[in-house]
């Protein structure tokens, strides 16, 4: 997969056949700005038309629970409005982030599988409570590109620290879980030597961190680093709070000095010298807006699949 969305980048507009009188329709339940932009772009490159709904502004409230009275706040239940879209749409990407309140509740995915049963078309995940596929799709992506510039001597394969990062608020697990996971198979395929740094309770779901050498002191996990994802999460055992955790998390570059030069990623929104200093960001060793120009070819990459997946249903 990763080499066909190189060979996307290379040749953006070689499938439009594939999409030509197909529609993706896009939902989202919060805001995006390069989820949005990204799978758009890739679905024109591929010659389908595109519709996108802000759910959260422009549709009803839903009701996701089945066998309740909808007397109260909810207009539209999600088996109906799910399967209007499918009406109208080839294929439905959908992004929507976890509450934050009951773990059980968000790890369940009930409201995007709800979708998936309703909706009857290919879904795509622009994100979900737990997973964000298409960023560790472009992460991984950004590694296999730029590795072969940085390793001369570097380590034999690279070594990816997944960092923690101070935030002001409590954000979801589902970019670290995906990079994570991601990271953990690259590492068992002997691609990649992977390292997650983190305040002690702040550790991942173990399903996504199998494999992984996890530390809790920064300085030690980054020496040797050949690329540092810094990333912010709320913990996930004292589900959804921030905990007090020691100073020195945020990322500079006088903590890059024990790496091997390393390149720097995060997903965008960044906080600016607060998860990540302004220095990093506007300096030689920030890769986050060629991170982000890969969530293009990503998104273009899994789009061509689903249509491929269309032509040989018919």
């Amino acid at each position: 997969m990763v080499n066909e969305a190189i060979a996307l980048k290379a040749n953006p507009f070689a499938h439009q056949h594939l999409g030509k009188n197909k529609t993706l329709g896009l939902v989202f339940m919060n805001p995006s700005l390069r989820t949005r932009l990204s799978t758009q772009k890739a679905a024109l490159n591929l010659g389908m038309n595109v519709m996108v709904m802000n759910m959260d502004k422009e549709g009803w409230a839903l009701e996701t629970q089945d066998g309740v009275v909808m007397n109260g706040s909810t207009v539209e239940h999600i088996r109906e409005a799910a399967a209007v879209m499918g009406q109208y749409c080839d294929i439905l990407g959908l992004r929507s982030f976890p509450k934050l309140h009951n773990r059980e509740e968000d790890y369940s995915e009930d409201f995007f599988n709800k979708f998936v049963q309703y909706c009857g078309v290919p879904v795509l995940s622009l994100e979900s409570a737990t997973r964000h596929p298409l960023q560790s799709f472009a992460d991984i992506m950004t590694i296999h590109e730029t590795w072969d510039a940085l390793k001369v001597g570097a380590n034999a394969r690279p070594k990816v620290v997944l960092a923690w990062a101070p935030h002001v608020k409590a954000l979801p697990q589902a970019v670290p879980n995906s990079f994570a996971e991601w990271m953990c198979r690259a590492q068992a395929e002997n691609m990649v030597d992977f390292t997650i740094a983190q305040p002690e309770g702040y550790e991942l779901a173990a399903g996504f961190t199998r494999g992984a050498n996890i530390q809790y002191d920064l300085e030690s996990a980054l020496q040797g680093a050949d690329y540092v994802y810094v990333k912010n999460w709320s913990s996930y055992n004292e589900y959804g709070k921030v905990l007090t955790y020691p100073d020195g998390w945020m990322m500079n570059n006088e903590k890059l000095k024990g790496t091997h030069q390393a390149k720097v990623m995060h997903c965008l929104p960044v906080r600016r010298d607060l998860e990540l200093a302004a220095e990093i960001l506007d300096g030689p060793h920030s890769l986050v807006i060629h991170e982000a120009g890969n969530r293009l070819w990503a998104a273009q990459a899994v789009l061509k699949r689903l249509l491929e997946g269309l032509s040989e249903n018919h």
